[in-house]
């Protein structure tokens, strides 16, 4: 299960719901990408990591790194891609709440809807067309999709280490 998104949709807290849920391992992306400093893995390292971190058959892998990122590895391992297409506005509020952000998540965001937001969708179509696609514009629907997961999903086991 791939989860991406905008900055500040709460990709990760989603993460931990379904986890909790599911009792599938989670794989967060923003603690294996970044190096000290907030350096970026280079993408050829961050290609085979990633090839290393889908091996596994049953996962949650929450991130989206925009331009630094190499997603086709995780869409095309993903039987389920979720896409948090929350507002611009309701992104922004949250990362002030939440803390700092550099320039450069600042521009990503802005950016998202018109930049990010469609190559994303190009390379889901492109890679993981066998993936079940769920796109969640708001917070009712993720309400609803959760809910659906927790009728679906018996008793969880509990979580491996994450990785």
């Amino acid at each position: 299960m791939v989860i991406l998104g905008p900055g500040a949709s709460g990709k990760s807290a989603l993460a931990i719901r379904l986890r909790e849920i599911t009792g599938l391992p989670l794989i967060e992306l923003d603690k294996v990408f970044w190096r000290p400093g907030l350096a970026t893995t280079r993408r050829d390292q961050w290609v085979k990591m990633q090839q290393r971190l889908v091996e596994e058959d049953r996962w949650i892998i929450d991130g989206d790194l925009g331009p630094y990122d190499a997603v086709e590895v995780r869409l095309a391992a993903a039987d389920t891609i979720i896409f948090l297409d929350f507002s611009l506005v309701r992104c922004a509020w949250r990362a002030i709440r939440r803390s700092r952000e550099r320039a450069d998540f600042w521009l990503w965001l802005l950016r998202y809807r018109r930049q990010s937001r469609p190559l994303l969708m190009e390379a889901i179509t492109k890679y993981a067309g066998h993936a079940t696609l769920h796109v969640i514009r708001n917070p009712e629907e993720l309400r609803r999709f959760l809910e659906v997961v927790r009728r679906n999903s018996g008793p969880a086991e509990p979580a491996p280490t994450d990785k």
